[in-house]
């Protein structure tokens, strides 16, 4: 039997699914909105009662953008339409919180490209599951130079690393691979700005 009246035991089971809350962190979070003003709370239902339907992909580097009336499909993001970003250097990452992540560090002012996952062979994910036909599409002007890699230092991380350079190096782009400043299994969304500058410095060769 639930300790908790009904309307809030949904409340906290819910937010316990949210990745790192647990159940305790998930009731004081619960009865914090209990005690909050009424406005505020519905604030915040908004914001995430439209998320999903005012957030798309955008079109060329498939990072998160925001989908509007004249704009249904989300189209360019806002660092795609920045002129201020190089167009010679794309940063290639695992996802959208991964080039958020960059973006923050700001060591890096060429464009994006977002893979949506990477290679894992145990998991049944190969290339096609990917956004690598889509970067392969984009190298083909031959407008772009580098491609840096900044896939996370995982071994899944290092495979989709290894694939690109093998199919990237052929169409003349040189394709770099972020230093090791980052730790083995770390993410890139949870890595400090300046931990992922320097390792955005110290990027080689692959």
């Amino acid at each position: 039997m639930s300790l908790y009246p009904a309307p809030l035991a949904r409340l906290v089971q819910e937010l316990s699914k949210l990745p790192g809350i647990g159940e305790k962190t998930a009731a004081r979070l619960a009865f914090y909105m209990l005690k909050a003003k009424r406005d505020e709370i519905l604030r915040l239902a908004e914001s995430i009662g439209k998320l999903r339907q005012e957030m798309g992909l955008c079109q060329r580097c498939f990072g998160f953008s925001e989908v509007t009336a004249q704009n249904e499909d989300g189209a360019l993001c806002e660092v795609c339409r920045n002129p201020e970003h190089e167009r010679d250097k794309i940063c290639v990452v695992e996802e959208p919180a991964d080039m958020i992540a960059v973006e923050k560090s700001q060591e890096f002012r060429g464009s994006y490209h977002v893979l949506h996952g990477t290679i894992s062979p145990l998991d049944g994910v190969g290339p096609d599951a990917l956004r690598i036909k889509e970067l392969l599409e984009r190298l083909r002007d031959g407008a772009v130079r580098e491609v840096i890699v900044a896939t996370n230092p995982t071994m899944d991380g290092e495979a989709t690393a290894l694939y690109l350079s093998k199919v990237i190096k052929p169409m003349g782009v040189s394709v770099t691979r972020i230093a090791r400043g980052l730790p083995m299994g770390g993410d890139l969304e949870y890595t400090d700005a300046v931990t992922l500058g320097k390792a955005l410095e110290g990027r080689r060769e692959i």
